[in-house]
């Protein structure tokens, strides 16, 4: 099953899509809404509210407001080698907050702050039910689905300390959905992919994870509690602009997608930055 939150003209609707069709969920604003009902998935299953054609939806982040965006760094085999770094004995935990979402195929305005915007292609995983201490078995019911979601990072502020939150959450920088795919419908091995202009800068599989998602899922519950629509972000794969020689960051007119197989994909234009205050 496949949902997302779309835009109306009369506010935000939580939908389920089917193929060329979106349905709204009914009295569901959003699907971060829609998973605090612990009946979610079958008011899904079931939904028979307005229909919209797939062509013309307007989506926005697949969950807007989340309580919690937990965020893994140097998850990814490939990319924890090409940072020169050993592989982690536990997780790299750092914040993101909501105001930095954006829609899956919105426009990605440069921070006018940043001279070093980099792309990090990544699996969110979205929890669907309350979950504190989890074992495997529990971690693994938690998670109510998979999204997509690009960790675009401000390198020149990540890097001005040794904590990584301010280049991470600049406003209006993090493309994502544009659905929330049930985990029955989702590979172990799914491919992730990151293109610029056509180029392919990232490519991996989602098992080359040093910390899967019943893993995240369980260790970080163990710090507190996860909640309905709250958000894990996984980490990158290898093949980041900050990590290649010279250099490569965003620039305006380029466009950025960002692809797993069998959950979704973004693609935003990247503008030219924003004039600083």
């Amino acid at each position: 099953m496949r949902l997302a939150t779309i835009r109306t003209t009369v506010g935000t609707a939580a939908v389920r899509v089917d193929r060329d069709t979106a349905i709204e969920v009914d009295g569901a604003p959003d699907v971060g809404a829609l998973l605090a009902d612990p009946r979610w998935r079958a008011r899904a299953a079931t939904a028979d509210g307005p229909r919209h054609p797939v062509g013309g939806l307007d989506y926005a982040p697949v969950v807007p407001r989340p309580g919690k965006i937990v965020c893994v760094g140097l998850n990814y085999r490939t990319h924890i080698q090409e940072m020169g770094r050993a592989l982690p004995a536990h997780p790299t935990l750092f914040a993101k907050f909501a105001e930095a979402l954006i829609g899956p195929y919105d426009d990605l305005v440069l921070p006018a702050e940043s001279e070093a915007v980099d792309w990090e292609a990544e699996l969110a995983v979205v929890i669907g039910r309350p979950v504190r201490r989890a074992d495997p078995e529990e971690a693994s019911a938690a998670i109510a689905g998979y999204a997509v979601i690009n960790d675009v990072t401000m390198r020149d502020w990540q890097y001005r300390t040794t904590e990584w939150l301010q280049g991470k959450t600049f406003e209006a920088t993090t493309p994502f959905g544009p659905h929330l795919v049930t985990t029955d419908e989702v590979a172990p091995d799914a491919l992730i992919v990151c293109e610029v202009d056509g180029e392919v800068v990232q490519a991996s599989r989602i098992s080359d994870l040093v910390f899967g998602p019943v893993e995240l899922v369980s260790y970080i519950s163990t710090i507190l509690t996860l909640s309905p629509g709250d958000v894990i972000v996984t980490g990158t794969t290898g093949g980041v602009g900050h990590a290649r020689s010279p250099k490569r960051y965003l620039h305006g007119g380029q466009q950025l997608v960002t692809r797993i197989y069998g959950v979704g994909e973004l693609v935003n234009t990247v503008r030219a930055p924003a004039v600083a205050r």
